[in-house]
């Protein structure tokens, strides 16, 4: 992923009011980040622990949303469902966003379980374990940050999309 601005992360938010975009504090200083090393940008809000904000390329142009993160937090251990890591180092939290246009100021929202700091950049680029012997490692690696992307992307097509 290209590296992206404090200012470029705003204007990238698609499912935001004007006074949620201008009250945007990020945790993550984006230009301290490893951008080559990233498929999307993910960040909790520092001021409001159920917020967080990601930055996809979608269709070639950075798109951003605004996640709430649910309250309660999921009973049993559940799986990220864009990095997919069954070994998971960090909790996984069910994430809502509001839909755009029309269905999102009727409160419409679409959910999905992510990373709760979204540490899924790092997870998917791990080692996987050696599943057999001549089990391709990289590949398989190179197949899950693939996934990843496609993950994260899809789920900000259906946000931005209504699909």
């Amino acid at each position: 992923m290209d590296a992206v601005t404090e200012a470029q992360i705003r204007a990238s938010l698609i499912n935001v009011t004007q006074s949620e975009r201008k009250n945007i504090t990020l945790a993550t200083d984006p230009s301290g980040l490893t951008w080559d090393q990233m498929d999307f940008f993910g960040s909790r809000d520092r001021k409001l622990p159920l917020v967080g904000y990601v930055v996809a390329i979608v269709d070639d142009a950075p798109v951003g949303l605004l996640l709430r993160r649910a309250e309660a937090k999921p009973r049993s251990r559940t799986q990220c469902s864009w990095c997919n890591d069954i070994r998971l180092p960090n909790d996984v939290l069910l994430w809502a966003a509001k839909r755009t246009g029309d269905a999102g100021r009727r409160g419409d929202t679409v959910g999905t379980f992510a990373c709760d700091g979204f540490q899924c950049n790092a997870n998917a680029r791990a080692r996987p374990p050696l599943a057999y012997v001549g089990f391709d490692v990289e590949a398989a690696r190179l197949s899950r940050i693939e996934a990843m992307r496609d993950s994260v992307a899809s789920f900000v097509r259906v946000v931005r999309d209504g699909l």
